[in-house]
Order: C-alpha cells, then sequence, then structure tokens
C-alpha cells in the first residue's frame, strides 16, 4: 500500500461544515473522488491527488522556502479522526490564492534545479527511488497539474482541505 497527497478543494460554505461536521467532510471527500477519476482537468477537479510524490514535492517546496503548506495543509479541521495516516489539515481561501499565485511562477525545471538525487535518498524521501538522476523527473507531470489545480481553486475562492491516505 502506498502514500497518497489528497486535495479537495471546497467552498467557503463547505469548509465552515466540515469544520462544525467533520464527519460530514469525509463523506464528501468520498463522494467527490467517486465522481471524478484521473481523466478530469485538474482546472475542473474538486479532488486531485500527487499520488506518491507528495513527499518529493514538499521536499522540493520547503527547500525554495515556499511560504504555504501545500502538503500537509496549515489548519487542523477540530476532532476530525484520520483520513488514512492523519486528520486532514485545510488551506483557507486566502493562502490558497497565495500558493497558486507562487506556483504559477515557478516550473518544475526550477524547482529541481540544484538538486542531486541523492539529496532526496539521504533525507529519506518517500518513496525510497532516488536510485538516478533521472528519478527527480518523477514528479514532472504532477506539479503542473498541481498548478492548475491551486489556480482553478484560487479562482474560485475555495478553501483546500489536504490529507494522505
Amino acid at each position: 500500500m502506498s502514500m497518497n497527497g489528497e486535495f479537495l478543494r471546497v467552498t467557503p460554505g463547505e469548509l465552515a461544515r466540515a469544520l462544525e461536521d467533520p464527519e460530514w467532510a469525509l463523506d464528501f471527500a468520498a463522494e467527490v473522488q467517486e465522481q471524478e477519476d484521473d481523466r478530469t482537468a485538474p482546472a475542473e477537479a474538486r479532488h486531485f491527488t500527487t499520488h506518491q510524490t507528495w513527499h518529493l514535492l514538499d521536499f522540493l517546496l520547503k527547500r525554495l522556502a515556499f511560504p504555504v503548506d501545500i502538503t500537509y495543509g496549515e489548519e487542523p479541521i477540530p476532532e476530525a479522526d484520520d483520513w488514512g495516516y492523519e486528520p486532514p489539515r485545510y488551506l483557507t481561501d486566502e493562502r490558497v490564492r497565495l500558493a497558486a499565485e507562487r506556483l504559477g511562477r515557478m516550473t518544475y525545471a526550477e524547482l529541481i534545479r540544484g538538486v542531486d538525487h541523492a539529496e532526496l535518498a539521504a533525507a529519506e524521501v518517500y518513496p525510497q527511488i532516488w536510485d538516478s538522476p533521472s528519478s527527480l523527473e518523477w514528479a514532472g507531470d504532477v506539479f503542473p497539474a498541481l498548478t492548475e489545480f491551486f489556480q482553478a481553486a484560487a479562482s474560485a475562492g475555495h478553501a483546500i482541505v489536504i490529507w494522505l491516505d
């Protein structure tokens, strides 16, 4: 079984309800995931997954002092149970807007510039696949889609709920 980074776009009303009723939020997330598939364009999707690239992206973004924690979220959903490996957290619409703006200013090539695959192995970045320089290209398709997802959420004034499962 693998660990996957999961993201759910929510309206301000849905976020308020999630904060009051975390069980509703979990059911809502599952419902949205069932309705969408990998063919849904990131700009149209309510749910997005970075699959197993979440830890690599976290490592790369933290290395550049990215101002928003888009991997784990920043605020806990009070009294929520684990949605996989831990309780979900969220980003407010303001933090989503900042993240989208900053993500839109970078490319994946810029994100990995100067990184050696051995750094990832030494940092024990999940999953442990860092045996060659080409392994850095692994998240090259995920990053632009994640950026598109965040930009669409920001344009719609949405918050984002984040969890690992």
